[in-house]
């Protein structure tokens, strides 16, 4: 427990801005409209294809088990995260086709 209190000490300013950035992504997001979700949404796919080759990159380097094992899943957590972001755009693009 003591390590933990250390680490929260020597890193508090990294921390803050952790905690500041959530606080405001969850303002931002609030307020989007929902006509701008799906062009937002097939940004964030962009973005986090970008994420998942940075993933890569770092678990091809990585050198110990743990590494791995946190690079393993973050590619398979952003994949996933990419997949959804698609799925959810479809359905929302298939609202506003016409029906035959």
């Amino acid at each position: 427990m003591e390590n933990v209190f250390q680490f929260f000490l020597a890193h508090r300013e990294a921390i803050f801005i952790v905690i500041l950035s959530i606080f405001l992504g969850i303002e931002v997001i609030s307020h989007v409209p929902a006509i701008l979700h799906t062009p937002l949404m097939s940004g964030a796919n962009a973005i986090h294809g970008v994420v998942i080759i940075g993933a890569i990159i770092v678990l091809g380097h990585a050198d110990s088990t743990g590494s791995i094992i946190l690079g393993f899943l973050a590619v398979i957590l952003g994949t996933l995260n990419v997949v959804g972001g698609f799925v959810v755009t479809d359905r929302m693009l298939e609202m506003f086709r016409k029906k035959k």
